[in-house]
């Protein structure tokens, strides 16, 4: 059975539709859960829309279904529909000018964030228990979703080498930095000693570390007072990869179908389809370096912190000059995962000043059943010692 979303459901639905697991005599890891899926994965006879009417229009429908809600279905959890996400999944402010922008639960007067918007909407909504793009209502949902998705094997130790809280990142905030730092120092020396807890500057360290970041880092870089330089020229050389590779994977059909985008993806569009390969080989191997230099300072039971976003989300309708500032404060966080393929994990803190705020914990590349089992390990003691309301 099939529907369309409402004001119920905080606009976080393109369509409701309810898909069961397989009936099991046995119970499976997700039994009794419920699920939504981004309009970004398969859905056997549905269109996938991609965020896009256009891309609707000239798309089947699916003949099978992704892979990974297979997975889960199979796990016992049951699927009640597809989420609105950013046109072409190109944006992170999680606006759509066409399907209409999911309420943020938490404030309603904000950005939900994107691409994952009504994934994220969904789950901070209560309307399911996770979803995929992956969002949890709890750390042990999270943790059990990801022993499907990621073939984890069971009972990975939460062992914390050290947690390195990247000091030069949670400078970038625009609220004070204090209680959250506050947090997760308490956590961490109530679980595991205050001997386990050390500070960096990530900046500096990546760019003694990373020689091929200098090929992004030029004079206007290096002034950057409200920002880490190393991180913006990091950022730039993420940008430049997901041009180049969008206009690799949707440039045809851009240019054939010239669908109707909104403001702002537009905009990134065009200039992905101007992309040439000019400095692509040195974004691979700037890859590499970061990879190994952060895999070095971390090892395989380190925990890198740092904030999720600079500051509150962004305001309904925000001027397109305000979004890029914030847009490009946060690309530079987003890109010390986005670009080394460590593992990340957000976790909401409660609400400050009447908006939500998170601290985001990394770990190497392909540790992600030890991070999991770290936020499941902390989660409760970070509750405990939340200062924000």
């Amino acid at each position: 059975m099939a529907g369309s979303s409402s004001v119920s459901d905080y606009g976080a639905f393109m369509e409701k539709f309810t898909l069961l697991p397989q009936p099991s005599s046995q119970q499976l890891h997700l039994t009794a859960l419920t699920f939504a899926v981004k309009d970004i994965f398969d859905v056997e006879g549905y269109v996938t829309g991609f965020g896009n009417p256009d891309w609707a229009r000239t798309h089947s429908v699916a003949t099978s279904t992704a892979p990974a809600v297979v997975s889960v279905l199979k796990a016992g959890a049951t699927c009640i529909g597809k989420t609105v996400m950013d046109e072409m999944a190109y944006s992170i402010n999680g606006e759509n000018i066409h399907y209409g922008t999911p309420t943020n639960p938490r404030a309603a007067d904000r950005v939900p964030g994107g691409s994952s918007s009504g994934s994220a909407v969904a789950v901070g909504a209560t309307l399911v228990d996770f979803s995929l793009g992956w969002f949890a209502r709890e750390p042990l949902i999270l943790k059990q979703v990801g022993k499907i998705l990621l073939q984890l094997q069971d009972d990975i130790p939460a062992t914390l080498g050290e947690l390195i809280i990247a000091q030069d990142c949670f400078n970038l905030l625009s609220i004070s930095s204090l209680g959250l730092k506050d947090i997760l120092v308490a956590s961490v020396e109530k679980l595991y000693g205050s001997q386990k807890i050390q500070y960096t500057n990530v900046g500096n360290f990546i760019e003694t570390r990373v020689p091929s970041l200098k090929h992004f880092m030029d004079d206007d870089t290096k002034k950057q007072d409200d920002n880490v330089p190393s991180l913006v020229a990091l950022s730039s050389a993420m940008r430049l990869l997901q041009r180049y590779e969008f206009k690799n994977n949707h440039g045809e059909w851009v240019r054939s179908v010239k669908p109707d985008l909104g403001p702002g993806i537009s905009e990134r569009v065009c200039e992905a389809l101007r992309t040439t390969d000019e400095n692509i080989d040195i974004c691979y191997s700037l890859r590499s370096e970061l990879r190994a230099a952060l895999g070095d300072l971390l090892g395989d039971f380190g925990i890198l912190a740092i904030p999720t976003v600079p500051g509150p989300p962004p305001k309904l309708q925000t001027d397109p000059t305000t979004l890029e500032s914030f847009r490009a404060k946060a690309f530079s966080l987003l890109s010390v995962a986005g670009v080394s393929g460590f593992c990340q994990v957000s976790i909401p803190l409660g609400m400050h000043d009447g908006v939500p705020v998170s601290v985001s914990l990394l770990a190497k590349h392909g540790s992600d059943g030890f991070l999991l089992s770290f936020v499941e390990a902390i989660y409760a003691t970070l509750k405990d010692h939340c200062k924000f309301s």
